[in-house]
């Protein structure tokens, strides 16, 4: 085969984003706290930023618009965006400002981060706030080990035995179960134990509260948890060790025929059982619950109307310092010195911007999805209009991309409670009457269905299709199949009462 070289010319077009562009999208994506952290970090890192006082905001676009009037830098502004070629050119930058500042004089370095950097009490008023919420949170929770260690004060037992105890504690699971077993914990010691010593301190342990720990399976968990008070126990005993699965899959026949039990002691039985814990060391395994603050707030206002109101109080008022700007507009300034301060200051007017521009991003969408779901606010979540972010895409006058960011990770308050901005989105298909209906409101009929049937003769899934047909829900079996999973709905034999 045979090589060759050539050249040749080739036109086409690419697409480069500035990186003013760049980090518009970026703040767009970021929810509430996820900002008030970028805010904070931004006015420790770059000095022209510092907290405005409320009775003298200024307009960031005039700021920049009056400042650095010199003929070798002309500023780039929201208006002339569009009609700019984006490209990116980040290269060095870091490097260039560090350079930039190690040639500058000594007395400017100390103005900078001395005189006219923001004050750091006034940024750490934000840090504190967040310091004051974690005092009141409630301590962290006492652990299974720690629980298990503390109640062996009250067993009389030898230094070796409770060494043996608290190594069997070490290696329960987050769920409380032990899934080494005796042999390999008596060999991971040193001096190494004997598997019956360790049987003895798994024993031990299986005595503590909370009941049902420290068991090698289900089974053995369930079982730890029974006492001689216990309805049916003999019964209760059978099911646990011999017919779990058979319980889990209502298999109810099966039992009765292998048992002897009657029904209504298998159901009794079964009911016993359903009251017990699988898992014994789950309240000691509670993290820190995730908590949302909305981003958005949707009220009615007195004339009836929904209106948009944005949370923004966590956020700090930023803007730019007047001064910096001043000494780029002095042409007595030294040239370093403004070498170093433009690229801050536009960093800053970026980001500003970008800040308002989510804002007004985050009300338009709103906005518009409160049109397409007013049957959501005023009915309930059961009322859910299908809604495509290319439907608010138009309306808004964005690409569906910045539709996709702007409701990503974001929380809105609403009269009927605190939802994911993504909620209010969601396909749907067509009754026979042509009438848009939302996916939602066939898996909240699938369940109203389901919890009305007749348990003794369970609905399959062709029954359901027939019903939600009967009620203009046209779907397909596999639609219902697929729903009914997702909604953790269990088949029609499962879900089958078999008492008599």
């Amino acid at each position: 085969m045979r090589l060759e070289h050539s050249m040749g010319l080739r036109m086409g077009h690419e697409l480069h984003l500035a990186p003013r562009m760049i980090q518009s999208m970026e703040i767009l994506q970021l929810p509430i706290l996820a900002l008030e952290e970028k805010l904070l970090q931004e006015l420790q890192e770059n000095p022209v930023l510092e907290l405005a006082q409320d009775s003298e905001n200024v307009n960031p676009s005039d700021e920049w618009n009056d400042a650095l009037p010199d003929h070798d830098f002309e500023p780039t502004t929201s208006k002339d965006t569009s009609d700019k070629t984006l490209v990116i050119d980040t290269k060095g930058q870091a490097e260039a400002d560090f350079e930039r500042l190690d040639g500058m004089p000594e007395e400017w370095k100390e103005s900078l981060y001395d005189d006219h950097r923001p004050s750091r009490n006034a940024v750490e008023e934000f840090s504190d706030r967040k310091h004051n919420a974690m005092q009141n949170m409630v301590s962290r929770p006492l652990s299974l080990e720690d629980y298990l260690i503390d109640q062996l004060s009250f067993f009389d037992i030898s230094k070796d035995e409770r060494r043996l105890v608290n190594l069997v504690i070490a290696n329960l699971d987050d769920g409380g179960y032990l899934k080494s077993s005796a042999e390999e914990i008596a060999n991971s010691i040193d001096p190494p134990s004997t598997p019956d010593q360790i049987r003895q301190a798994i024993t031990t342990v299986q005595r503590l509260d909370p009941p049902g720990v420290c068991a090698r399976d289900l089974a053995e968990c369930l079982l730890l948890q029974l006492t001689s008070e216990t309805p049916n126990l003999e019964a209760v005993k059978a099911l646990i060790t011999n017919h779990l699965e058979n319980i889990r899959h209502n298999r109810i026949p099966a039992i009765q025929k292998t048992t002897g039990l009657d029904l209504n002691q298998i159901k009794e039985a079964i009911e016993v059982i359903r009251k017990l814990n699988p898992k014994p060391a789950a309240i000691f395994n509670s993290e820190s619950i995730p908590y949302v603050v909305p981003d958005i707030e949707i009220f009615k206002s007195e004339d009836g109307d929904y209106l948009v109101r944005l949370a923004d109080e966590l956020l700090p008022n930023v803007q730019i310092n007047q001064t910096y700007v001043a000494e780029c507009k002095n042409r007595a300034t030294d040239k370093k010195v403004k070498e170093f301060l433009r690229p801050k200051i536009q960093s800053a007017q970026w980001l500003l911007e970008a800040i308002e521009q989510r804002r007004s991003t985050l009300k338009k969408v709103t906005q518009a999805i409160i049109q397409r779901q007013l049957s959501f606010l005023e009915l309930g979540p059961e009322h859910i209009e299908p809604l495509k972010m290319l439907q608010i895409a138009e309306v808004v006058g964005v690409d569906v991309s910045t539709i996709s960011r702007a409701v990503d990770d974001k929380w809105v308050q609403t009269p009927r409670g605190v939802f994911p901005l993504k909620r209010f989105f969601g396909g749907g298909t067509q009754s026979a009457t042509g009438e848009d209906i939302a996916w939602e409101k066939i898996r909240r009929k699938l369940l109203e269905i389901v919890g009305a049937e007749d348990k003794s003769n369970p609905l399959s899934d062709e029954d359901l299709v027939n019903k939600l047909q009967e009620e203009g829900y046209p779907v397909a079996r596999r639609t219902i199949t697929k729903y009914r999973k997702i909604l953790n709905i269990s088949s029609s034999r499962e879900r089958k009462d078999w008492t008599p």
